[in-house]
């Protein structure tokens, strides 16, 4: 079993896409929103949470989505999973990743990185949710007008 942990804040195409492909390495794929009290969330995590839920397919059985507010790593052990699932798309988030890597694997747990696919990489929750607080703050739709991220940013605001 793997855990997906996350914000998920909003969720995008990218997550939904690592999601899909970890269903079909693993028997069982806990998307978990890690709800942190640090991180100032734009919605609140029952919220996110039926959002991803309502992103899976139902033919994808082997996928569960909870919420935690603790150390991933106890989660993880809480629920027998041995394997946490990240995504890594810059040089920055593989240093970060890394980092978190080395000390999971000092609790017990492994880490599985996998990179986007071209598509999808040049988007980001932080840019789909800063594109989403834009559109929310005008009465007009505003879309980006140029750039290969723009086509990505409207599929991740739907």
């Amino acid at each position: 079993m793997a855990v997906y942990p996350g914000t998920f804040d909003p969720s995008t195409p990218g997550h939904r896409d690592l999601v899909d492909r970890a269903r079909v390495m693993f028997d069982r794929v806990i998307v978990l929103l890690a709800v942190n009290a640090d991180k100032q969330s734009t919605t609140e995590a029952t919220t996110t949470a039926a959002l991803v839920r309502d992103a899976v397919p139902a033919a994808w059985g082997n996928i569960e989505v909870a919420t935690w507010t603790c150390l991933i790593t106890a989660y993880c052990s809480r629920r027998g999973a041995t394997v946490i699932v990240r995504g890594v798309r810059t040089a920055a988030d593989l240093r970060y990743e890394h980092q978190l890597a080395a000390m999971n694997e000092q609790l017990g747990m492994q880490t599985v990185w996998f990179p986007p696919r071209p598509d999808l990489a040049a988007i980001s929750s932080t840019a789909a949710g800063a594109y989403r607080s834009a559109q929310s703050a005008h009465s007009t739709p505003q879309t980006p007008q140029e750039g290969p991220e723009a086509e990505d940013v409207r599929r991740s605001a739907r």
